[in-house]
């Protein structure tokens, strides 16, 4: 019987970096090692050496091997509260003062200043679990640290108050704002790395009474290359979607809450237009990602950048296709609108509950409804659901509820979450996309045109369903989410189609 145990990893993380080899684990005496294939198998003799054992030797695929590394590493990146608690004001505020390259290796970095260590461990620890933020709030009694995992907070420090100004200072020197500056916000901007994975860090520092908070928003490069098929949409509402992009001119509309994936939506659909053939603009606020071959201009409200601005700037640039971050005033939407007229696709966002109702938001901000139904080619509404572990859901019984929202004829298996070690103990892991899509064909076309009100141009575009509550319901039917979760995130629109 095999024995099997893991291992700690022992190698310096340069070492193992550098010469493709990673431990993996130990079976019955015998270490387990991972070898980078194109790696030099000679390496394995020092590392025998220096763990005087025999070795298993695995093969691993370049991206497998980065993979493993970047976990073994990181997963040791968060130290204990004890380890924070060691910071001490005296001495500490000089090594806040050194500065870093531009992009550094988080799992490489030697420096032994704790509040270094700290932060870098917090970064690492985020990557690990996929969080999108990191909160370091500041109070008169501790300093907590809450991360955003699949769209909710969750809690992963409590420290000393007194940490709070070394923490909130060091984050400050990364991001290169002004370590004296704290009366007013401040934003920047951290290039990091871990192993092979590249991450941009937005900061936002703001001034609390506590003391300044900060918010990190992690952005995982690989994420701004995501293909419109990798997003997980249905059949119909990705088939309108490339039909919208075929068009020359018009408008196409993201719309959802903060954090719903809609620009991820838009760079996937940029990603797809950008064969070299036509020109892209973009005016963002801020750049979330950068994507080779499209031109992309970030909104800085301090010199008179703004959205409108930046718009009306590009246009003289001769662009093909134009994304605007996100419409959001007048100006910014009669430019839009007189940019599809004037034979240009335009990709924005929409901060609406649903599809129907950016086009109430767009007339009251005084676009005509003629103009609107010349140039709408596509509106589409988003939400992200937390997934089901597939390792530790479990079937649960239908009652009056689960009948309500999927239906009474409904005979297949519900689940709930449970939570283990894969998903670390909370049930899901990652997130799903539920959608619904307006096509603006002729019929909708003059149902617009007539400045008909919003529950009609709904009846019309949803006669066939497809509705984003529906969507919501058929995650949970098929087994991908539950019925709590979709009420979580779909809870309006489930009310509004007479669900619960």
């Amino acid at each position: 019987m095999n024995a099997t145990a893991p291992l700690p990893a022992t190698l310096p993380y340069a070492f193992a970096k550098a010469h493709g080899v990673i431990l993996l684990g130990v079976d019955d005496g015998q270490v387990r090692v991972g070898l980078r294939d194109g790696a030099d198998a000679r390496s394995l003799l020092e590392v025998r050496r220096a763990l005087g054992r025999a070795l298993q030797v695995e093969r691993l695929e370049r991206a497998a091997f980065d993979r493993r590394l970047s976990e073994a590493y990181a997963d040791a990146g968060l130290g204990s509260a004890a380890e924070a608690g060691a910071l001490d004001a005296h001495g500490g505020l000089d090594a806040l003062a050194d500065d870093i390259p531009a992009t550094a290796d988080l799992l490489e970095s030697q420096d032994d200043a704790p509040v270094i260590r700290l932060i870098n461990g917090l970064l690492a620890e985020a990557a690990r679990l996929g969080a999108s933020d990191v909160h370091v709030e500041p109070f008169e009694s501790a300093l907590r640290v809450r991360f955003r995992v699949d769209g909710v907070m969750r809690q992963v420090l409590s420290l000393p108050a007194r940490i709070a100004p070394l923490l909130v200072s060091r984050v400050k020197v990364m991001a290169r704002l002004d370590i004296a500056e704290k009366r007013v916000p401040q934003d920047g901007r951290i290039s990091v790395a871990m192993g092979a994975k590249a991450l941009d860090v937005r900061v936002s520092t703001l001034p609390a009474r506590g003391g300044e908070r900060v918010v990190m928003r992690l952005l995982d490069k690989d994420q701004g290359t995501l293909s419109l098929e990798q997003l997980g949409m249905p059949a119909q509402v990705l088939r309108g979607f490339h039909q919208a992009l075929g068009v020359p001119n018009g408008i196409i509309l993201v719309t959802g809450p903060t954090g719903s994936g809609k620009t991820t939506t838009l760079y996937a659909g940029l990603s797809r237009l950008n064969d070299g053939s036509r020109t892209i603009l973009t005016v963002e606020d801020p750049v979330e990602y950068a994507i080779d071959g499209v031109g992309q201009t970030q909104v800085n409200g301090k010199v008179g950048m703004t959205f409108a601005a930046g718009l009306r700037a590009i246009l003289r640039q001769d662009p093909d296709t134009v994304m605007v971050g996100e419409i959001r005033d007048p100006e910014t939407a009669q430019i839009a609108v007189q940019a599809s007229l004037t034979g240009h696709l335009v990709l924005s966002t929409v901060h609406t509950n649903d599809a129907v109702g950016a086009i109430t938001r767009l007339r009251d901000m005084g676009i005509e409804p003629f103009l609107l139904a010349s140039t709408l080619r596509l509106i589409v509404a988003q939400r992200l659901v937390r997934r089901l572990c597939p390792h530790c859901r479990v079937p649960r019984e239908h009652d009056v509820v689960s009948r309500q929202l999927v239906g009474e004829d409904f005979d297949g298996t519900l689940y709930r979450a449970v939570g283990c070690s894969h998903c670390n103990h909370t049930g899901f892991s990652g997130r799903i996309g539920v959608y619904e899509a307006v096509t603006v064909d002729e019929a909708l076309r003059q149902l617009i045109g007539a400045n008909a009100d919003e529950d009609s141009i709904a009846r019309m575009a949803f006669s066939r369903g497809g509705r984003l509550s529906q969507a919501a319901r058929d995650c949970v039917a098929r087994g991908d989410t539950t019925m709590e979760e979709a009420l979580r995130v779909t809870r309006q629109e489930l009310d509004d189609d007479g669900g619960i």
